[in-house]
């Protein structure tokens, strides 16, 4: 294969091992649960933060003090989390040298904390770090960007600019409007998205990158007297805080069908063909990556899972932000000196199945190798959390194939898309 030909001289090199490559030493997440009602409805974003966290020093037997720098992605906490990140971080047992910042690119902040770390190892500023991924939007959804109010409110004086406050569910009907996406067609691939996660939950081809989660639920006490007066009481104090184990993803479903789906309302557009069942789920969860160059692993004895190869970011228009991958996925591909079709699986964030669909038709993917356990519709979105739990996700469905290459991508809210290509040692 002549990955390399057409290689810029600094990327790396697909199939050549150099002692500088940026390493993937361990790759987890917390299960992800649905905003509101999930496993995760009580659990404060520091909280799942800090259990991947501690995954990593666990799974790797790292002393923590070699981890010089991490960065999380977040979206909707206030001031980015900034502050709840490094008592993370100090509560899961990394000590006070080890340096602690948070990142919002929106959907791509998990990726996006991911090629921070990545700049800051290939550059030699640092040479072990953490690249990580965390969002509550039962605590956090509706609080900031989400409560944009609608372009009315601000000055014409930019379409464009208007365009970036539009409710993510109007920006996935202008794709399927402008691209002639159908309900079928998304409702079929939504169906498909739940069947393939489900498939894969039974065959517990999730458990090596989920790290099982202690925390608490809150169980209101009442609800069983009568529906109602539960209902009134629900939010008192005489909610009883239960110790769970929370170890699976709990929006996967099983039995979903498209008969199922074709009978859910349009959620943004009475004309519309948007809905609850063919977008990405409100989630709760938190993912990490540990990095480092090669030699550095070696030196330490630190496992190998895969090597970062070179990651894309570009922008679209805002109103049909949802093709955001469309636009990174060549511009990765060149970067690396690949075509699309060298790529073995594909993790593409399936904000809402009119994207997706219209990403697989436009960038030519073989719909088997998008997405094999299932995506955003049927696992969730947890905003913050998703770039750097699909590498967990990508690393270990690329070692179940014993398959070389894999990507991220997503879209973006305000317009844009980012892909990353990495390569599977393991």
């Amino acid at each position: 294969m002549h990955h390399h030909q057409h290689q810029q001289t600094n990327g790396t090199k697909i199939g050549i091992k150099s002692e500088d490559d940026v390493i993937i030493s361990c790759a987890v997440r917390t299960p992800i649960t649905r905003g509101f009602k999930g496993g995760f409805k009580d659990t404060v974003p520091e909280d799942l933060l800090a259990q991947v966290l501690i995954a990593v020093k666990e799974r790797t037997k790292i002393d923590p003090a070699l981890v010089e720098d991490i960065c999380v992605g977040n979206v909707l906490q206030p001031s980015g989390g900034a502050t709840t990140s490094r008592m993370a971080a100090l509560y899961a047992g990394y000590p006070i040298g080890t340096t602690v910042y948070t990142v919002n690119r929106q959907c791509a902040s998990g990726l996006q904390a991911v090629i921070n770390i990545v700049d800051a190892i290939q550059t030699g500023r640092i040479e072990i770090g953490i690249g990580a991924g965390v969002e509550s939007m039962t605590m956090g959804y509706g609080s900031s960007a989400m409560a944009a109010k609608s372009s009315e409110k601000i000055p014409k004086a930019s379409q464009e600019a208007a365009d970036c406050q539009l409710s993510m569910g109007i920006t996935s009907e202008n794709v399927a409007h402008d691209f002639g996406i159908s309900r079928k067609a998304q409702d079929e691939y939504a169906a498909l998205s739940f069947q393939r996660a489900s498939l894969a939950q039974k065959e517990d081809r999730f458990k090596d990158e989920i790290v099982p989660v202690q925390t608490f639920i809150k169980e209101n006490t009442t609800a069983t007297t009568s529906g109602t007066a539960g209902k009134d009481n629900a939010g008192d104090n005489d909610g009883q805080m239960k110790a769970v184990v929370i170890s699976q993803d709990d929006g996967i479903r099983e039995g979903v069908t498209f008969d199922l789906l074709s009978k859910i309302r349009p959620a943004f557009s009475q004309e519309g063909t948007t809905t609850a069942g063919n977008a990405s789920q409100i989630s709760d969860g938190a993912a990490a990556v540990l990095l480092m160059k090669r030699k550095t692993a070696q030196r330490l004895g630190l496992p190998i899972l895969g090597k970062f190869i070179t990651s894309a970011v570009k922008g679209v228009p805002p109103r049909i932000m949802g093709i955001g991958p469309v636009a990174a996925i060549p511009a990765v591909c060149q970067h690396a000196g690949i075509s699309v079709q060298d790529v073995d699986v594909i993790e593409l964030n399936e904000a809402f199945a009119s994207q997706t669909l219209y990403t697989i038709e436009k960038c030519g993917l073989d719909v088997h190798r998008v997405n094999p356990n299932g995506g955003a519709i049927a696992l969730g979105h947890p905003l913050g959390c998703t770039g750097a739990r699909q590498i967990a996700t990508l690393l270990n469905e690329l070692k179940r194939r014993k398959a070389r290459l894999g990507m991220i991508t997503m879209c973006m809210a305000t317009g844009m898309g980012a892909a990353a290509l990495f390569e599977n040692e393991s």
